[in-house]
């Protein structure tokens, strides 16, 4: 017989085992018809189950004093991977009477059934096998396929309802022994099996209705966060509504005002039409008497708009040529303003290329002869603006003069309006005889009335539009002062910067004099160390004679030797001397190379 092994029995037992104590426990529980309590004996056998399943290849912990060997420690991982089992576990460690890890796991187990989420904890320890196995062995319960079996069937627990008191109780001294009693088949289980097909089925219900509980919470969730949205929307929607009666009031208000303006604005116009229909009727009594005066009016008024039809055709022209000159004053200005900037571009880059003068002093001196062309053209252009300027201020003066003339006229019109009048007072009593002869004759002067009345209205539009030029003229004087003292203090910031500008190219001269008095020193330096550079020392015991004379060396007969060609003189040979700008004193010149000679010590002197 083949040996089987004994992990592999205890596992199948334990897996027996619970099958029968869940099995019991629903039955029982559907039986007994209400929730259950902490006393009951078949839910008290399925914790000692349970516990049992827990315990089994559970690894020994040690500790200081003794081995340690609990299944708080899976428990407890259940926090870390469930984020809802953080308030069983937080109640668990805040219940006063426990003591122990085993009391804690007890407690915990209860919590979890009452909670009915046992199945759910568990199943998420099983998944992380790699965490289990600090606690478990490889041939534990919850390490195989059994204790996945046994998650599923905690499901089916779901369908209770349990009651437990975990405070009061001690659970940390319980002995868990589980009574094999309970479980024996008697001859009441063979006529039970119909009452198991009624539980099963009332089982089924109930977590079909479970799950229609779960679902609708869903929906109604669903539909709360619909609700809300309706809410917001619906809130928004009335505050736009209240934002629109409130103009929809505002505009009736508007349109009750404008309303009542405009009922005052017809009367106010049937009263002049009015007064205007009694001055017609008025006038058209004295222009009955005085037809004569009235033609003469009429010619006068039509020569005098002759005059200021032309009076006004020369003040277009005058502006028309004084906004040409506002618009050259105004590029003149822009160039000005542009020529300012390219100066100071120029300015600052010469300071930047103060390291190369080497190469840009000639272009330095081209650059300061295009100034110079610059700046004579722009004093022309300044010259030009100051008589432009001159003369706008004598059209303006005589622009003035004219309007002075015109009011006159003006005057003098409203004088002789004056002495017309009375005169037709005067003749209106003598007409009165004539009154019944000329009654014919008056559709004919309403006529001409009409005629004159909107020749004189075209009139007093006219001198109202020269008005209007006028004041239109006076702005712009103003304006073209305006532009005089900016003008001026432009030619202000001008001066300075030619100021600036004669300074710095003093400055520029100064410095480029400097480098070049620098680079004739430098080039008499390289000319010097060339020469010498090809050129070999002779001995002092070799270098006894001159080259020239061929007599000995002595302190009076000093030794010079030649730059170029090498050969050694004494001073009385070398006579030849030249002055360079850059020593103080004349240098002696080789006869033959014409090379600087340099002073060496004789062999006799140290």
């Amino acid at each position: 017989l083949a040996v089987k092994d004994p992990t592999a029995v205890e596992r199948a037992n334990l897996l027996n085992m619970a099958k029968l104590s869940i099995k019991g426990l629903i039955e029982s529980a559907l039986s007994f018809g209400r929730t259950l309590d902490s006393d009951y004996p078949p839910l008290q056998q399925f914790f000692v189950v349970m516990e049992h399943c827990l315990k089994h290849g559970l690894k020994v912990r040690k500790s200081f004093l003794s081995y340690n060997k609990t299944i708080w420690g899976p428990l407890e991982l259940v926090e870390k991977l469930y984020p809802e089992a953080e308030e069983i576990a937080a109640s668990v460690r805040d219940l006063p009477g426990l003591k122990t890890p085993l009391g804690r796991a007890r407690a915990w187990l209860r919590l979890a059934l009452m909670q009915k989420k046992m199945a759910d904890y568990l199943r998420c320890l099983i998944i992380q096998r790699d965490l289990l196995s600090e606690f478990y062995e490889y041939h534990a319960l919850m390490m195989e396929e059994e204790g996945a079996v046994i998650v599923g069937l905690l499901v089916g627990l779901n369908v209770i309802d349990a009651n437990l008191c975990v405070k009061g109780e001690d659970l940390d001294s319980q002995v868990g022994v589980i009574d094999f009693s309970v479980y024996l088949k008697s001859d009441d289980d063979i006529g039970g099996k119909e009452r198991n097909v009624q539980i099963a089925a009332i089982l089924d219900q109930k977590n079909y209705v479970e799950e229609l509980n779960r679902q609708l919470n869903s929906t109604v969730s669903s539909l709360h966060a619909r609700v809300d949205s309706l809410e917001k929307s619906n809130t928004k929607l009335i505050e736009e509504l209240a934002i629109a009666k409130n103009n929809i009031i505002k505009l009736q208000e508007e349109n009750h005002q404008l309303r009542s303006e405009n009922t005052l604005i017809l009367m106010k116009t049937q009263h002049h039409l009015e007064v205007s229909k009694v001055d017609v009727e008025a006038e058209l009594q004295t222009y009955k008497h005085s037809r004569q005066g009235l033609d003469e009016m009429y010619t006068e008024a039509r020569r005098q708009l002759r005059e200021e039809a032309q009076l006004r055709q020369d003040m277009e022209n005058e502006l028309v040529v004084q906004v040409s000159m506002k618009h050259e004053i105004e590029l003149a200005m822009k160039l000005l303003e542009k020529d300012i900037h390219e100066k100071q571009d120029t300015l600052i880059g010469l300071r930047q290329q103060l390291d190369e003068v080497k190469a840009i002093n000639v272009e330095m001196y081209q650059k300061l002869q295009v100034s110079e062309d610059a700046m004579k053209e722009k004093n022309e252009i300044i010259s030009r603006l100051e008589d432009k300027t001159n003369q706008i201020n004598a059209t303006m003066k005589q622009l003035e003069q004219r309007l002075q003339q015109a009011e006159k006229a003006q005057m003098e019109a409203e004088a002789e309006d004056e002495k017309l009048k009375q005169e037709y007072v005067n003749k209106s009593e003598s007409l009165q005889n004539e009154f019944s002869q000329k009654e014919k004759q008056l559709l004919q002067l309403e006529t001409d009335l009409k005629i004159e009345k909107e020749w004189r209205q075209t009139l007093e539009d006219d001198l109202q539009k020269e008005k209007e030029t006028v004041s239109h003229l006076r702005t712009e004087t103003q304006e073209i002062v305006t532009l005089k003292k900016e003008f001026l203090k432009l030619q202000e910031k001008n001066k300075q910067l030619k100021s600036i500008c004669e300074d710095q190219e003093a400055a520029l001269q100064e410095l480029a004099s400097k480098l070049s008095e620098s680079k004739l020193k430098i080039e008499d330096i390289k000319e010097a160390n060339k020469a010498l550079q090809g050129q070999v020392w002779l001995k002092d015991k070799e270098a006894t004679h001159c080259k020239l004379c061929e007599k000995e060396f002595s302190l009076s007969k000093r030794k010079h030797h030649c730059r170029n060609c090498g050969e050694i003189f004494c001073n009385a040979c070398s006579d030849n001397e030249l002055p360079l700008p850059s020593s103080p004193k004349p240098v002696r010149v080789c006869d033959s190379c014409h090379a600087i000679l340099i002073q060496r010590c004789s062999s006799n002197v140290p």
